[in-house]
């Protein structure tokens, strides 16, 4: 490691549903103003930029940093599929830490279509293939459906199984997120939950109702990474540490049964292999911004982490030490369920989230004391990053 990597720049635009949305380039353009006044510089001072998106054509990248200047910096354009963001920002921590780069730009944005996720590209081997496949060995039962609903849901069926959990666990995060979300301006749903209105809403795949999976969205999100030393040359005190991060992908062991089939063992060797790097446990942390793509993620993502035992979210969740006034604080944006999920965006929102926290300006959401936090961003088919970040 050559040099310490350090936030010094945030910024997002409020997502919006489909059709809601202005154009990506717009969307970008605006996050990336935003996190260069934040940071106080200038685009000249940037050295490198990476734009993370999943639906777009080559270099979209180029045409959303273009409208806010054309510097003739690298700028190279990432698909990691929803943990696209994260793997941006895992790149410009690289190009930070070795010295190759100073001061880096991460960038994501998303325009989405209403509905389900599914494949764009039909006339080639789908990305989700081998998941499909895997999931149909291991739960010839269940219904076809999309690839995200069937794995996930598929996920939390077996997870409820496994455990002897009440399926209402899921509906009690979806609270929590939702109760979180009213004090977010940038979050997408801001009206609280019951828990009869989550545990009666549409099944939309056995085990899983509509408020239980988190909507398509549109957005954009900004981010800026430099050294000590820029941040020393600049005059810039409101900087945050990122301490450690580790980026993985699935294993043999990914296809043994269905919740490693959505990432659990990926998050679990991320997060060890972050924590062991700081010299930091699980306990240590504050606040939490976690990939619930749908709420049984959450759960399963509460004991990848280490945030709990095998099989102890269940306790976790009725003791409320996901929430304000427990251990952790989790997902006090809303998380995916109510701020959004615009892929490309996603890791990126989440870091600019946790940063503001580490910093005191969260509003109304402020988790106090927050010290050390946490990311967890995942994306099928698969890649899972982690970060650790620290107050300056």
């Amino acid at each position: 490691m050559g040099s310490q990597a350090n936030v010094i720049g945030v910024s997002m635009v409020k997502f919006e549903k489909p059709g809601r949305n202005e154009p990506y380039e717009i969307m970008a353009t605006k996050a990336i103003r935003g996190a260069l006044a934040d940071a106080g510089i200038d685009l000249s001072d940037v050295n490198q930029a990476y734009a993370s998106y999943v639906y777009g054509d080559s270099t979209c990248g180029q045409t959303a940093l273009y409208r806010v200047g054309m510097t003739g910096i690298p700028i190279i354009n990432v698909n990691n599929n929803c943990s696209s963001g994260s793997t941006a920002l895992y790149m410009a921590r690289q190009a930070v830490e070795s010295g190759v780069a100073n001061c880096v730009l991460a960038f994501g944005f998303e325009e989405m279509k209403p509905g389900v996720i599914g494949d764009n590209w039909t006339d080639r081997t789908s990305p989700f293939q081998w998941l499909s496949n895997s999931f149909e060995e291991l739960n010839p039962e269940l219904p076809d459906g999309p690839v995200a609903l069937k794995v996930f849901g598929a996920a939390g069926l077996e997870y409820l199984k496994k455990y002897d959990a009440n399926l209402d666990i899921f509906g009690k995060v979806a609270i929590k997120s939702r109760k979180h979300a009213v004090n977010n301006p940038y979050s997408l749903f801001t009206q609280e939950l019951q828990l009869d209105e989550v545990m009666n809403a549409p099944v939309i795949y056995p085990g899983l109702t509509r408020y239980m999976a988190c909507p398509p969205t549109c957005g954009a999100a900004a981010v800026i990474v430099c050294s000590d030393q820029f941040a020393q040359k600049h005059n810039i005190h409101k900087a945050v540490k990122i301490v450690a991060q580790s980026m993985t992908t699935d294993m043999p062991d990914s296809i043994s049964d269905s919740i490693h089939l959505v990432g659990s063992n990926m998050s679990a060797r991320a997060a060890q292999a972050v924590f062991e790097k700081a010299g930091v446990e699980p306990s240590d942390i504050d606040v939490v911004e976690l990939h619930d793509c749908f709420t049984p993620n959450e759960v399963i993502t509460y004991e990848a982490l280490g945030l709990c035992g095998e099989g102890e979210a269940t306790k976790l969740i009725n003791d409320g030490d996901n929430t304000y006034g427990g251990k952790y604080v989790i997902n006090p944006s809303g998380g995916l369920m109510s701020k959004g999920h615009p892929l490309g965006a996603t890791g990126l929102a989440q870091c600019t989230e946790l940063v503001w926290q580490l910093r005191g300006d969260a509003g109304n959401r402020q988790v106090e004391g927050a010290k050390f936090a946490l990311q967890h961003n995942l994306g099928l088919g698969g890649a899972c990053v982690v970060t650790l970040y620290e107050k300056g």
